[in-house]
């Protein structure tokens, strides 16, 4: 399912919260990607990325992490065939196929759970990388929200929503 053959991806396990939590601290502290409150404790942000999604995995690497993603139902109701994912790869590993392979696998996780389509509701516009990955994906910009994101060094940024069709 992923372009990394080298790379392991599972599901978290209660184990791996010393791994990920310095992985998701550095990400959500720099506070340039993320609309989560930059000084969460780590029972709240692991409780955030790994609890209430529907489901988190890891990519490892010879047994290290190096990256994470959830998923979870974007909307109740009327909106449940449509998923939400995020992902933070470990800045170690950044520009190695991480991002790539764990977006990959969430869309047939995604699959499997019966979803028919992923939307991503916050994509900071300054996140040049993330933004040409998707595209490359499949994914399109559906929307653009005007200055929705303050980054801490670029001031107030665009965010798009981006979105991909899943289903046949």
């Amino acid at each position: 399912m992923s372009t990394r053959d080298d790379l392991t991806i599972r599901l978290v396990r209660d184990g791996d919260a010393d791994a990920l939590w310095p992985i998701l601290r550095e990400v959500v502290r720099a506070g340039d990607t993320y609309a989560i409150e930059p000084d969460l404790s780590q029972g709240r942000l692991m409780d955030y990325w790994c609890e209430a999604p529907r489901a988190t995995y890891v990519a490892e690497l010879d047994g290290q992490i190096q990256g994470t993603y959830y998923i979870k139902t974007n909307q109740a109701g009327g909106g449940s065939h449509v998923c939400n994912c995020g992902y933070i790869t470990a800045p170690a590993a950044r520009g190695r196929g991480v991002a790539r392979a764990m977006c990959e696998h969430s869309q047939g996780v995604a699959r499997e759970l019966g979803y028919e389509a992923m939307q991503f509701n916050f994509v900071v516009t300054s996140n040049v990388g993330a933004i040409a990955l998707w595209t490359k994906l499949g994914f399109e910009t559906a929307g653009r929200l005007p200055k929705a994101f303050r980054h801490p060094k670029q001031g107030l940024v665009d965010a798009l929503v981006m979105f991909k069709w899943l289903g046949s």
